[in-house]
């Protein structure tokens, strides 16, 4: 009995203690994060200011900056960024100028590597100069306002992951923010819609793999003209100069700076292979497999602004005066990134008390925490938006490497070299030897099984395939080319786009957007609507940019940049509205090469679709283009779903499984949250195109975008193609082989996942958004993901939709981009004008605006992008003065 006393008495004893511990415990972490939080309400001192500056907040907390000059307005910007989301911004700088390792440890060596490689603060560093007097002025406000703010917080007190860093890296300690910090986000900008390079190394793997030329074609088919037209219909280069409006050469031909070379990188151009061709295939093919190591290297390099891939995209589209209820323009846009926590977008507004030529800022919009001023929005008097253009802006170079030496016309030259020291958290430094040639860092040096080809470079100098190496072989590298390597002036761009005020003032802007290339366009409220296409985009000798070229043959360098002149636009158009979704921008033959590997066009063939039932009704308002920024129609189901329902299945089909197809018999095609026909179509592709294409390499497995859209429409009109036979079978199958046995498997997933009754079945228990903290959210530690991330939410959409929630077959249904915000403005009453943010505006997981604009974002709904003074004041829930 005393036994059992003493045993009551100690179990007593430990549960008092571990309460202890838990209450000191969760006290601890209660004023972790109180001390983080900000207050949005009173006055604070900011040093540096020359005068006050007033701030309001609305209910979701976005401020409104009134400020008596442009430098106290971007200081006070800073400020407030470094207020909302510091930690974005510290993460972000790490990542961009390759010091991650200093972050968290060895763990990041390896990404450190390859962005120093590639040099991305080196290129920011050599901009700061090239901007204008005023750009490099501002920018060291703006980072004087964020530096006020880091000298009066550090550790916990500066955000909650400095707590959980602490853990890791107890030495870590804040330096002061520079303008070249901001500059250096520019180049994650471009990276992360860098377009088309990722295609290009797929055709380089595929060639590497066995596949020949017609397959490889087959699978990344030319843009469908004719069913999806382009975003201007008409227009062309005549006499040197981009005019609106003139007549295009006949359709189908290709248009390149080296009209015999189009498509014969790769030897698809009909005749017969250079052999420099050769040479490029057989080296290829030599990597094999391997190739596929650098693209899934730089693929896992962080993504600031998202997934790059196929069928990621973004909408916008301006309809002039003459169609709208108003009698002016309307303009919508919703890009479409990566779902990150924080939001990538930062909702401000910021205006001079009095605009004049010394402070002419007076604009709202979405921006970049780490960057000033607006790069979505309006001002007083014009209106932009952005979708990706899209372009062939870089190319991988082969080249024929001997020791410190690569092959250029026959002789031997040297590589550059330079030395980069990496700063290791916990470990020892890093030290890292870059190499380049005239095209560009060699990024193969950083990856292990790159360097072994060098070492067994499998081909000779005649690309005949060797058994080893041979002291006359040379080793193969892979060199990068990319527009964003060279210093411009985007910033300036941005700073000139917020000031315009007409359109000459905008395309004046867009002359200095240099990296990334995107479709911009406009609106003013005198009524005018327009686009420009902007950004650096090279002229290639030889070849098309498909495939990787041969680096010692000079007739393929870039031989300069397509000047601004002949980059597409238009001025009020006919048509009364423009629609852009990174589809083709011009028709082929209608100016100079800018790519080939642009969206096919669906979600743009859609939203025009609808705007011309809605000009057929009658005008247009804002709830028109927020209602059509939400719409799920499948572009892909009206020709896929009718081969479904027809197919005649076996004797033995399940009844579920012929309820199943049922569902899509009574389709309407919309993939709504709560459509089981929705969940079963799109099952059944994902199951269709893995059994279709299971030819492919193992690391290459089709994603499901716009791209596979187009290849499976006319697949489906060859029944016989052997791209329907499977893999290791003893029968050829055909079409109908695969389709019944896709509609099987989709029938067998969904029953084990959601049920057995199709009728219970949702597409938003598949297709459902977490939020993932960038920096934190895939830790691994269970308890730092919860305190960071959010969700799962169900969503509606899907990949290469109008509400492009998009999806990675090859990884399930779980959303990997999404709109990213949604915003439409209302030239007749600015005040009128709506938008929403994907999350909210902090970046502190406790705020109350870390996440309170999400559930009005995956309903579809909006706020109030108010505009004028006294309503911003009047319906402010905060107010704050910031003084000297």
């Amino acid at each position: 009995m005393n036994a059992v006393r003493v045993l009551r008495r100690i179990g007593l004893s430990l549960l008092v203690v571990l309460v202890v511990l838990a209450c000191v415990a969760g006290t601890t972490v209660y004023f972790t994060i109180r001390a983080s939080l900000p207050d949005y309400t009173g006055t604070v001192r900011v040093p540096g200011l020359d005068s006050s500056v007033q701030v309001y907040r609305d209910a979701q907390g976005i401020p409104q900056v009134y400020a008596d000059n442009a430098d106290d307005l971007f200081r006070a910007e800073g400020y407030l960024h470094a207020v909302d989301r510091f930690w974005e911004m510290d993460f972000r700088r790490h990542v961009t100028s390759g010091r991650l390792a200093e972050l968290f440890g060895p763990s990041q060596v390896a990404t450190d590597r390859y962005i120093r490689t590639m040099g991305w603060r080196r290129v920011a560093e050599q901009e700061l100069p090239l901007l204008s007097a005023d750009a490099r002025r501002w920018l060291q406000s703006y980072a004087d306002g964020v530096n006020a703010w880091i000298d009066e917080h550090s550790g916990s007190s500066a955000g909650l992951e400095y707590a959980v860093l602490k853990l890791q890296n107890s030495g870590y300690e804040i330096e002061p923010w520079t303008p070249v910090d901001s500059l250096s986000w520019l180049k994650a900008m471009a990276w992360d819609l860098r377009s088309n390079m990722g295609d290009e190394l797929e055709r380089a793997q595929l060639l590497a793999s066995g596949f020949d030329w017609q397959q490889i074609n087959q699978l990344f088919p030319q843009y469908p003209y004719a069913e999806h037209p382009p975003i201007l219909p008409s227009g062309a280069v005549v006499d040197g100069t981009f005019q609106p409006g003139a007549t295009v050469r006949p359709e189908g031909a290709r248009s390149t700076s080296n009209p015999a070379a189009a498509r014969t990188t790769g030897g698809g151009g009909g005749g017969p292979e250079t052999a420099d061709q050769v040479a490029v295939r057989a080296a290829l093919t030599g990597m094999g497999s391997r190739l596929g190591t650098l693209g899934t290297a730089l693929d896992r390099l962080p993504e600031l602004l998202g997934t790059n891939g196929d069928g990621i995209g973004s909408n916008s589209w301006v309809v002039g005066g003459g169609r709208t209820t108003t009698g002016k323009p309307l303009l919508a846009n919703d890009p479409h990134l990566g779902p990150v926590m924080p939001s990538i977008w930062y909702q401000v507004g910021l205006h001079c008390t009095t605009v004049s030529a010394a402070c002419p800022f007076d604009v709202t919009g979405f921006g970049f925490s780490g960057m000033p001023g607006v790069v979505i929005g309006h001002n007083s008097k014009v209106a932009w938006g952005f979708t990706n253009l899209g372009p062939d802006v870089a190319d991988l170079f082969l080249e024929r490497v001997r020791g410190d030496k690569y092959e250029r016309d026959g002789e031997m030259v040297p590589l550059v070299r330079r030395t980069e020291r990496i700063k290791v958290a916990g470990g020892d430094d890093v030290t890292l030897t870059v190499r380049s040639t005239i095209h560009g860092p060699l990024l193969s040096e950083e990856d292990a099984d790159l360097r072994e080809i060098g070492a067994t470079p499998g081909v000779d100098q005649a690309g005949v395939p060797t058994q080893e190496a041979r002291p006359a072989d040379p080793a193969y590298a892979v060199a990068l080319s990319w527009t964003a390597l060279q210093p411009g002036r985007t910033a300036d761009a941005l700073f000139a786009l917020n000031r315009a005020g007409n359109f000459a003032e905008f395309r004046a802007a867009a002359a200095l957007f240099a990296a990334p290339a995107q479709n911009m366009i406009y609106a003013d409220v005198e009524g005018n609507i327009g686009y420009q296409a902007p950004g650096t985009i090279p002229v290639r000798g030889s070849g098309d940019g498909l495939y990787p070229a041969p680096g010692w043959n000079p007739s393929y360098d870039w031989t300069g940049a397509v000047p601004f002149a002949q980059m597409p636009y238009a001025y009020n158009p006919p048509a009364g509205y423009v629609v852009t979704a990174n589809q083709a921008p011009v028709r082929e033959g209608a100016g100079p090469m800018l790519g080939y590997d642009w969206d096919y066009g669906y979600r743009s063939a859609r939203i025009d679709a609808l705007l011309q039932a809605d000009f057929a009704a009658g005008k247009v308002d804002t709830d028109d283009l927020s209602a059509i920024q939400l719409d799920a129609w499948s572009g892909l189901a009206p020709e896929l779903v009718p081969a479904l329902t027809q197919v005649k299945l076996a004797g033995d089909v399940p009844p579920r499984m012929q309820r199943a197809r049922e569902l899509l018999t009574r389709w309407d095609y919309h993939q709504s949250e709560s459509s089981a026909a929705a969940a079963y179509f799109n099952a059944v592709w994902r199951h269709l195109l893995l059994r279709t294409f299971d030819e492919l390499p193992d690391d290459q497995p089709p994603d499901g975008g716009s791209r596979w859209f187009e290849v499976v429409t006319g697949l489906l009109r060859t029944p016989d193609s052997p791209w329907w036979d499977e893999r290791g079978t003893g029968p050829v199958e055909r079409r109908d082989d695969v389709l019944r046995a896709a509609l099987r498997d989709a029938s067998d997933e969904l029953t084990e996942r959601l049920g057995d009754d199709p009728s219970d079945w949702r597409w938003g228990d598949l297709h459902t958004l977490t939020i993932r903290n960038q920096s934190l959210g895939e830790s691994g530690i269970g308890m730092v993901e919860a305190l960071f991330n959010r969700g799962p939410y169900p969503v509606a959409g899907g990949s290469s939709l109008v509400n492009a929630t998009g999806w990675d077959l090859a990884e399930g249904y779980e959303v990997t981009w999404v709109p990213s915000m949604r915003m439409v403005v209302d030239l007749a009453d600015l005040d009128r004008s709506r938008w929403v943010n994907l999350t909210g505006e902090s970046g502190h997981a406790f705020s109350d605006h870390y996440t309170d604009q999400v559930e009005l974002w995956r309903n579809g709904g909006t706020t109030a992008m108010r505009w004028r003074p006294e309503t911003i004041r009047r319906e402010a829930r905060y107010a704050q003065k910031l003084v000297p």
